[in-house]
């Protein structure tokens, strides 16, 4: 009803993140399809998050998983720690660390004594709050996100920026910054078996890190870059104005 009351007047215009919000909202009959414009995020700095190479593996040592989000349930964390546990069991040689903090408004989030739980089972590491991110995708080969749903996934775009592969969810949002077989996977959510054997796929190919993760940075310079995204705010208020 809000939304309806915010969009009633017919110069307002919206903006939604991906194509599924676009077509729930017109198909609702809520706003009309000229009054929507879809731009994918707020943008991200290319030269803040640039193509770093894949940091060096010891001989035997681990490919390193990162998953940078708030620590709630929404965004796959569950599903992270039983595909991580999976991948234990079998060998796998990842490393599973998990950035970001508890977020105690939201029911959704896990607390703080299960995420050190997790950490000292040995399945995961928590590092807690980062504040500069790029320094984890400097550390780490490939990135994960297993949202349950998303408008567009900020973290992601900057993982893909410093060109690392993904593993994410077929889900609106995350399946709009990820090709799957392409830039990365998409699994089910709440797929925690799939979401373990995608992982694996680019813990035991180098050349397809690199290929997928190549790939994906060039996705984000193409679309979701601050200066594209920008210029299409512009041009939509331009566009506004003339309308009157």
């Amino acid at each position: 009803i809000m939304l309806w009351f915010c969009l009633r007047r017919r110069t307002h215009r919206l903006i939604v993140q991906n194509d599924d919000d676009a077509d729930s909202l017109t198909q609702s009959g809520l706003i009309a399809s000229e009054r929507l414009t879809v731009i994918r995020g707020s943008g991200v700095n290319p030269k803040e998050f640039f193509p770093l190479p894949e940091p060096d593996i010891a001989p035997g040592g681990p490919i390193v998983a990162a998953v940078v989000s708030r620590m709630l349930m929404d965004k796959g964390v569950r599903e992270v720690v039983l595909a991580a546990r999976a991948l234990k069991l079998r060998n796998v040689p990842v490393h599973i660390q998990l950035v970001g903090a508890p977020d105690p408004d939201n029911p959704s989030s896990v607390s703080e004594k299960t995420l050190r739980q997790w950490n000292r089972e040995g399945c995961i590491e928590w590092l807690g709050q980062k504040d500069h991110i790029p320094d984890i995708w400097a550390a780490a080969h490939i990135a994960v996100l297993p949202s349950y749903r998303e408008g567009l996934p900020r973290a992601l775009l900057e993982a893909g920026a410093c060109g690392r592969p993904i593993v994410t969810t077929d889900v609106p949002g995350c399946n709009d910054v990820v090709d799957d077989g392409e830039t990365g996977f998409t699994v089910p959510t709440q797929d925690w078996v799939g979401l373990a054997e995608a992982i694996e796929k680019l813990v035991l190919s180098s050349a397809l890190r690199v290929k997928m993760g190549a790939a994906m940075r060039e996705k984000v310079l193409a679309q979701f870059s601050e200066t594209f995204v920008v210029r299409q705010t512009l041009d939509l208020y331009r566009k506004a104005l003339e309308a009157g």
